[in-house]
């Protein structure tokens, strides 16, 4: 399997993964050219791949009670970004853990991308 190959196949995983598909936001051969993930993490964040924004209350607070409810996880990273509690929100915080769980989904491929990306076959 070739370098262009195993991108895609990575892609598609990371696809399954968070809905998200990286192709869809930069070309292959763009891709193929980068040196190492975080040139590619760079150019992905560039160009909004990691941005969700849920609006509407049902649909933020269906999500948190999915993945966070007990809004621990959420909240955390909403401080770290530097928001104060009065200034949050059931939208905001579902968007904040969307957009980390599509840049989870992307970093547990970094050896497998780091490897392919550096591999100059």
């Amino acid at each position: 399997m070739n370098k262009k190959e195993k991108l895609k196949n990575i892609f598609k995983y990371i696809e399954k993964e968070c809905g998200r598909n990286p192709l869809e936001y930069v070309e292959i051969k763009d891709v193929l050219e980068m040196s190492d993930y975080d040139e590619l993490y760079q150019e992905l964040e560039e160009l909004d791949f990691f941005e969700v924004n849920i609006i509407y209350y049902t649909k933020a607070i269906h999500y948190l009670q999915e993945h966070d409810p007990s809004l621990t996880e959420s909240i955390e990273l909403a401080s770290d970004m530097g928001y104060n509690i009065k200034d949050i929100n059931s939208e905001l915080l579902a968007s904040i853990l969307a957009s980390e769980y599509i840049a989870t989904a992307l970093s547990e491929y970094y050896d497998e991308l780091e490897d392919i990306l550096r591999n100059n076959e």
